[in-house]
């Protein structure tokens, strides 16, 4: 049998990993060593919920909304449509012209040619709330980008963040999509079941439809 083709379009995690500018870096300790003479190797990770590859949960723009162990799973797993969306400023409601929503349930948007993982974009193609609401109408479960957020970066509304978590649309950002072609694929992005934080990094991969 062939081996099942799997597309990794996760950023990697590590203290070289570019953060939202002024939030928590990523920082890697190890508490036991077996250099210093412990049984085993052991490492502790400090880092912020929107590290890299991550869904940013409900109570991210709200303070009533669901934590990342309460959110169901079914928005992170099934068929999803990558769309090329590069040479964008914001991505407006003719980017999707040519998809068929009754079958892409979930949307990846790339908008960049190429992820540099170690610098921070701080120009980037966000959604518009147009386009936010005409995937409300569609009826789409996720919504992912290749860009740090939905919103423009010096947005303080959080217009497309509202629009998408008032309707329990999934939010995922950060993803590495330089070797995908534009598509049909089937998406598995499981955001961890963290208590009490807002968001949570996920592992996110694409298998053939």
């Amino acid at each position: 049998m062939n081996a099942l083709r799997i597309l990794d379009i996760s950023q990697p995690l590590g203290e070289r990993t570019a953060v939202w500018p002024g939030d928590q870096p990523c920082r890697i300790t190890w508490t036991m060593a077996r250099t210093a003479g412990a049984a085993v190797n052991v490492a502790a990770l400090t880092m912020s919920a929107h590290t890299g590859t991550h869904t940013d949960g409900p109570f991210h723009c709200d303070d009533v909304g669901a934590r990342p162990a309460s959110l169901g799973l079914e928005a992170f797993i099934g068929p999803a449509a990558v769309v090329d969306a590069r040479g964008r400023r914001a991505l407006d409601t003719d980017v999707i012209e040519h998809v068929d929503l009754a079958v892409a349930e979930r949307l990846l948007f790339r908008t960049r040619e190429r992820t540099d993982t170690t610098t921070f974009p701080h120009i980037f193609a966000p959604l518009t709330p147009a386009l936010a609401r005409r995937l409300v109408e569609a009826g789409v479960k996720l919504v992912g980008t290749d860009a740090p957020s939905v919103d423009p970066f010096d947005s303080k509304t959080m217009d497309v963040h509202r629009i998408l978590g008032d309707h329990g649309i999934a939010i995922v950002e950060n993803l590495v999509l330089d070797a995908v072609t534009p598509g049909r694929y089937t998406l598995i992005a499981l955001p961890l079941k963290l208590v009490e934080a807002d968001s949570s990094p996920v592992r996110a991969v694409l298998l053939p439809a």
